[in-house]
């Protein structure tokens, strides 16, 4: 079973950088649409950024320019590069897998589409 742990979460002023990680265990082949998906406090659940097998990423408006995916060598670990940080980013952060799709993500950021879930990292933005 596929198993995903987050890290890199932490307390930061706005305006500041932050790099999440998520490490990807159970893995039957690379094929995977890895994605971030964050919540804040009284929100629902929001898609943050994806990526497919090949790297190729997709992100939500309110991230774009800031925010940056990428997926480790071996293809195991997905990242998050967050700069420019604002207290609307403050959140739980999620890393989510999609296994059904060949490893193609598409513009899909719906936590419908996506089965496996890590535990999430806290992020908190604060003067």
């Amino acid at each position: 079973q596929l198993q995903l742990v987050e890290s890199g979460g932490g307390s930061v002023q706005p305006g500041g950088s932050l790099k999440l990680s998520c490490a990807a265990s159970g893995l039957s082949s690379n094929a995977v649409c890895m994605a971030w998906f964050r919540q804040a406090p009284g929100k629902q659940r929001e898609g943050v950024a994806n990526i497919n097998t090949y790297g190729t990423p997709f992100y939500a408006s309110t991230v774009k320019g800031r925010f940056t995916i990428s997926r480790g060598r071996a293809q195991n670990t997905v990242y998050l590069q967050m700069n420019n940080l604002d207290v609307d980013d403050a959140a739980l952060y999620y890393c989510a897998a999609n296994s059904k799709w060949d490893g193609r993500c598409g513009s899909s950021l719906l936590e419908a589409d996506f089965s496996d879930w890590g535990q999430g990292t806290r992020v908190i933005v604060s003067s």
